[in-house]
């Protein structure tokens, strides 16, 4: 009683929250050659590290999506473990905003080792706003052709906080994508079914201390 009671706490939290607005204007931003990212998860924290130099068009768009608050109330939809953890959708007609505007495919400059993190793809420009964090090493996702595009190229990875990421529930496995239509329409009837999943309570750019 005490963990439905919770979860739809959840639910009313992530449906009450308001959304950013999207302005066309965000698209031209440029991302810092490095920045930080801090995720405030159901879990804990922790920091990604997004070096512009390894998808320069990747991280321009990771940048603007912490920015302009789109991870805020994000669940982590997606966690198989010793594969990856995958986050950024649960609302069709806010991502359908920021994946029209598409990114040119770019070559996979670092491998997808374990706490790296790389936009999903499906082929040809169609990264948007879905990323996963690897939980193990992947290499073959560097090298993996997929609708005539090779490979997931890597942005950057966790510098803090993997423990976290390690700890996100990881029991559903990949069961939960086929029920993404669920989501989409209702998430509380999708927390109903999956009630453990973890929650991306905000995202926000960090300035980290130099040594």
């Amino acid at each position: 009683m005490i963990r439905l009671s919770l979860m739809f706490s959840v639910v009313v939290f992530l449906s009450s929250c308001a959304q950013p607005l999207f302005k066309e204007k965000w698209i031209n931003e440029t991302a810092p050659e490095t920045f930080t990212a801090r995720f405030e998860t159901s879990k804990g924290n922790f920091d990604v590290e997004i070096k512009r130099q390894l998808s320069p068009a990747g991280a321009d768009r990771f940048y603007q999506l912490v920015k302009h608050g789109f991870f805020d109330s994000i669940i982590f939809y997606r966690v198989v473990p010793k594969f990856v953890a995958q986050f950024g959708t649960s609302d069709t007609a806010r991502e359908k905003l920021w994946s029209k505007h598409k990114l040119p495919d770019e070559e996979v400059k670092a491998s997808n080792l374990r706490s790296t993190i790389s936009f999903a793809r499906s082929g040809r420009e169609t990264r948007g706003t879905v990323l996963f964090i690897n939980l193990a090493d992947n290499p073959r996702l560097d090298t993996i052709n997929y609708n005539s595009v090779k490979g997931f190229p890597v942005l950057g990875k966790v510098i803090e906080g993997m423990n976290t990421v390690d700890s996100l529930y990881n029991g559903y496995g990949g069961t939960t994508m086929n029920q993404l239509d669920t989501m989409y329409r209702n998430k509380e009837a999708f927390f109903k079914k999956f009630p453990k999943l973890d929650v991306v309570k905000k995202a926000y750019l960090v300035r980290r201390k130099k040594n």
